[in-house]
């Protein structure tokens, strides 16, 4: 018996991937001034207006608290995040060199400060989590970068309709748009072939349909599609190219984005489950960032190492307080050599640090590395290193298979067994 499975994906045009790129763009130069910094930040973005709201907490070159009297120019972090994405004219309704900008950043609470805060002296404690709550990470070998098929593709389609776009190779393209790929799997839940393709692009007006269908596919679809999940050709595959027609108004102009509401593009494309906490906008010390991020990193590791075809780990936290209340590894059956998920989640309690300050420390995200995240997905992206500041930093740290080796001997995994994985 067959099943299908569908996930989608977005462009960074797209009002709410807008407003996780602007929330970033904060958190980035906040931690630029220093890894003190702290940053609860949340976007609205619709009409020629964008709104910036939350909590911070930021440190001068000196290293001194600063607090919500912040001398960031967060106008201009807007106005950057709204070109780079390609809104550079009034005509598409939000122009990132004139729309209006209103910052509401209130100093973090003082309360929570306390909580997470290590301490100095006699009073020194390990840094606390953020807040209280659970996150998941999910890897399985459908994919080199294990990760699920159907938001593999997803992504695949968007980040090839954005190169499209910038590159002008389609000259007729508007930054909004969207794609959305189901799969067929066997009850072995192995993806089997592609079933259906949906993208949606926005577009300048009066391109006739049949130009706007056939360079989209030449262009950007069919390069997108992994001959593997074609079995037949395409030919068996059903396409959606702009299924509701006309798409020339969009981004903030057709609908207002908010930060945290594509948390399923940013992770697993609803194949893992999701705690619910929204990733963009917020420094490391709140777990429903870094917690995930290990979570990803410790799940790709137990696949790497061949411990699993498919696995999930769950951690929860409670605010203020260092260690996870739980660490717990699913394998939905596919645990390799008679292992069981006990066993699993054992290995990774001996290999990995889940607490707040040694995720920080491990994964390199007290540096600004989190803007390249806000679109595209978080996870199945390629690590590397870049200048950030005059200092070197990792980014997508969490994808490296550097802890496969830990795992293979802490759970007396053969050799053969192992498997090696690029990252």
């Amino acid at each position: 018996m067959s099943r299908l499975f569908t996930s989608e994906s977005v462009t960074e045009g797209h009002p709410d991937k807008i407003a996780d790129q602007v929330s970033d763009a904060v958190v980035d130069a906040v931690l630029e001034r220093g890894p003190g910094g702290r940053v609860a930040c949340e976007t609205l973005v619709t009409t020629d207006f964008a709104l910036i709201a939350g909590e911070m907490r930021s440190e001068d070159t000196a290293g001194g608290a600063n607090g919500g009297e912040h001398p960031l120019d967060i106008p201009r972090l807007v106005r950057k995040t709204m070109l780079d994405a390609g809104y550079t004219r009034s005509e598409y309704g939000i122009d990132g060199q004139t729309c209006q900008v209103l910052v509401k950043l209130d100093r973090q609470s003082p309360e929570i400060a306390a909580a997470v805060d290590p301490g100095e002296g006699e009073d020194a404690k390990p840094l606390g989590a953020g807040d209280q709550g659970m996150m998941f990470g999910f890897a399985c070998d459908d994919t080199p970068e294990l990760m699920p098929a159907p938001i593999s593709v997803a992504h695949a389609l968007v980040r090839g309709l954005s190169r499209a776009r910038r590159e002008s190779d389609i000259p007729w393209l508007r930054p909004d748009g969207k794609s959305q790929v189901t799969f067929e799997y066997g009850d072995d839940w192995r993806p089997r072939r592609i079933r259906t393709v949906v993208l949606s692009a926005q577009h300048d007006p009066d391109i006739p349909r049949e130009r706007l269908e056939s360079e989209l596919m030449d262009m950007v679809v069919r390069p997108a599609l992994p001959q593997r999940f074609l079995p037949g050709g395409d030919g068996q595959v059903t396409f959606h190219i702009n299924p509701s027609g006309s798409f020339v108004r969009g981004g903030p102009h057709g609908d207002a984005g908010l930060t945290g509401r594509k948390i399923i593009v940013d992770t697993y494309g609803g194949f893992g489950r999701h705690g619910g906490g929204a990733f963009s906008g917020k420094d490391a010390t709140k777990v429903d960032r870094s917690g995930a991020y290990a979570a990803r990193w410790a799940a790709r590791n137990l696949v790497a190492a061949g411990a699993a075809a498919r696995c999930e780990v769950q951690l929860a936290y409670a605010i203020g307080v260092a260690e996870p209340v739980q660490v717990w590894v699913d394998s939905f059956g596919t645990a390799a050599g008679g292992l069981t998920d006990r066993d699993l989640s054992h290995a990774v309690r001996e290999v990995f640090d889940f607490r707040p300050e040694s995720i920080i420390r491990d994964l390199g995200l007290d540096a600004p590395v989190f803007a390249p995240t806000a679109a595209f997905g978080h996870f199945g992206r390629a690590p590397r290193a870049v200048k950030r500041g005059g200092r070197t930093v990792q980014l997508f740290g969490w994808e490296r298979t550097n802890r496969v080796d830990d795992l293979a001997a802490a759970l007396k995994l053969p050799s053969r067994e192992v498997v090696s994985v690029a990252g």
